[in-house]
């Protein structure tokens, strides 16, 4: 699969259906482990559309 192109994640980045209750990004074409949150400087989310992302982070909160 290609990677999506600066434009393509910057469109999924500011579209709202993208973002439920306006914090949890759920995009199930974006294959990114962490994007970035919807306020970019504070850091990276979850995308709860990938099973991948979301493995990823039960595994990292059960290594605390």
């Amino acid at each position: 699969m290609n990677k999506p192109s600066k434009e393509i994640l910057e469109k999924w980045h500011k579209d709202p259906n993208n973002w439920k209750w306006g914090s949890f990004y759920y995009n199930k074409e974006d294959k990114r482990l962490l994007p970035p949150k919807r306020i970019a400087w504070m850091g990276w989310t979850i995308n709860f559309a990938n099973w991948k992302s979301i493995g990823f982070f039960f595994k990292f909160y059960c290594l605390l």
